[in-house]
């Protein structure tokens, strides 16, 4: 049974990487907001954090960021710690969301996308030394919101679906 699983979660893995890369080249907005993501690479996390477990969930997510990092950003860029700091704040928020709250898959989505966005300003003022990130946040918040949406619908649809 383990090589199973195993076999899942990195083809679950491999599906995260390639949304993030293909998400990554699409900018939206036109660059209005720089770094701006619907998050679908999330949803295979969400999934994860809810049919497997919050183990395989870090696992999946620490391993994307290290893989796009490798592909994309460059190992240990600022970007790569953006996108590190995001994953894991917002893994950790929804792993607690989901054992101690009431909320819905959505409303643990939207929590992880607002963390998300946390955890990169976050990063940000302690790498950049800066406070002046701060003023971004409200930006990165007020899309949060939506893109925490689609995520959740997303995630609950296809467990859903593979429950079948």
């Amino acid at each position: 049974m383990e090589i199973k699983k195993y076999a899942r979660l990195s083809l679950l893995l491999a599906l995260s990487v390639v949304l993030n890369l293909i998400e990554s080249s699409i900018p939206i907005f036109n660059g209005f907001i720089p770094g701006l993501k619907l998050g679908l690479a999330n949803t295979v996390i969400l999934f994860v954090l809810y049919v497997f477990s919050f183990k395989d969930a870090l696992y999946v997510s620490i391993t994307r960021v290290f893989i796009v990092g490798i592909l994309r950003t460059g190992l240990f860029s600022i970007t790569f710690f953006f996108s590190l700091g995001g994953a894991i704040l917002s893994i950790l928020a929804m792993s607690i969301c989901k054992k101690i709250s009431k909320l819905s898959i959505i409303g643990t989505s939207i929590i992880g996308s607002i963390f998300h966005s946390l955890g990169q300003i976050l990063i940000a003022i302690l790498l950049i030394k800066t406070t002046n990130m701060i003023y971004y946040l409200p930006w990165l918040l007020l899309f949060s919101i939506p893109t925490g949406i689609i995520t959740g619908l997303i995630t609950k649809e296809l467990i859903k679906y593979f429950q079948k």
